[in-house]
């Protein structure tokens, strides 16, 4: 028996959009940094990154520092002269005594630090916090994301596949959706259902978001339902199911691919804008948008560290996936060669 070489092997659709993905170096720089994310992503989630970013390490608002110690904990661990009698305050030697008692009950930060985005005003190491607030927001993202083309996906198969009334009632509910603005419809479900949490967002984005892949998955399943394959497997007896599910599916599971890529970006951006107008993360959990509500009240004082650090990191991670996302979609696209 002889067996065909490799090179007669006609390659498959993921193997082409792999060879063309390899070959676009912004692609792949995009894709490391994607999955330098997602490392920190999981480092975080486990507890081996990040894990003390609520110890308080240096003095409120102190600026960033990359080698030594905190300048504003070492000027706070020098010992106090006392201060000069005041004649016109008989109450001042009372006070420096409270104040020398304070100091020795709660003794001063003092440590070797390198804070490169300084700290908050609690003495939390920003680039920490920053760390375990990625956690929220691609977390939040991820999982909306795959509600959301979940969601559209099987709408889109059953309105495509079947037609007549499922289609008409799905394509009412999209157009419903759709007439609304999406972030007026986000805030209207966030301020219907008042309860704060990762799991409210998520519900909200996902329930929110299944319109664009449900739009595409619907024109898949139209196209494909009439090829010979399908044909094919009606022939054999196969359910409506196992032909959506099993035959169409594969076929169209680079649009629910590309979909799920486009939405994660979109949903990091509505979880920050949540959570900076309140509706988003409880008091006690960390995300992007948590740190940039409060550095709008520290850019009043000056300190644009908290800010910096947040928006960078959400910045470097939305332009990054959206560069993976184009060339996905081109990648994927068969009548790109």
């Amino acid at each position: 028996m002889t067996t065909m070489p490799n090179d007669a092997v006609s390659p498959g659709l993921w193997a082409l959009a792999w060879r063309r993905l390899r070959a676009d170096r912004v692609a792949m720089a995009a894709l490391a940094v994607v999955g330098l994310f997602l490392l920190m992503l999981v480092l975080s989630s486990t507890g081996l990154l990040a894990a003390d970013w609520e110890e308080e390490v240096a003095v409120n608002y102190a600026p960033p520092t990359f080698v030594g110690a905190d300048p504003a904990s070492a000027a706070l661990a020098k010992p106090q002269r006392p201060a000069p009698p005041n004649a016109f305050d008989p109450l001042a030697e009372e006070l420096e005594a409270l104040k020398r008692d304070v100091a020795r009950s709660h003794p001063p930060v003092e440590k070797a630090l390198t804070l490169p985005f300084g700290a908050d005003k609690w003495g939390h190491d920003i680039l920490k916090k920053t760390i375990k607030g990625g956690e929220t927001s691609i977390v939040v993202g991820l999982v909306a994301a795959f509600v959301a083309v979940a969601l559209g996906t099987l709408f889109g198969a059953l309105s495509g596949f079947y037609g007549g009334f499922i289609d008409d009632l799905f394509n009412w509910f999209y157009s419903v959706f759709t007439s609304i603005p999406s972030i007026l419809m986000i805030l209207a479900v966030a301020a219907v259902l008042q309860q704060k949490g990762v799991t409210t967002i998520v519900l909200i984005l996902g329930l929110t978001g299944w319109t664009g892949p449900y739009r595409l998955i619907r024109a898949e399943y139209i196209k494909h339902k009439a090829r010979e394959y399908v044909m094919a497997a009606d022939a054999i007896g196969a359910s409506n199911w196992r032909k959506m599910f099993s035959h169409i599916f594969p076929n169209v599971s680079h649009v629910a691919l590309v979909q799920v890529s486009i939405l994660v970006v979109g949903f990091i951006k509505a979880e920050v804008i949540l959570s900076f107008l309140g509706f988003g993360v409880p008091v006690g959990t960390v995300s992007w948008g948590s740190m940039l509500n409060e550095a709008q009240n520290e850019l009043i004082l000056g300190k644009w560290w908290q800010l910096a650090a947040a928006a960078g990191a959400m910045a470097l991670l939305v332009t990054a996936f959206s560069l993976f996302t184009d060339a996905l979609r081109d990648a994927l696209d068969p009548k790109l060669k």
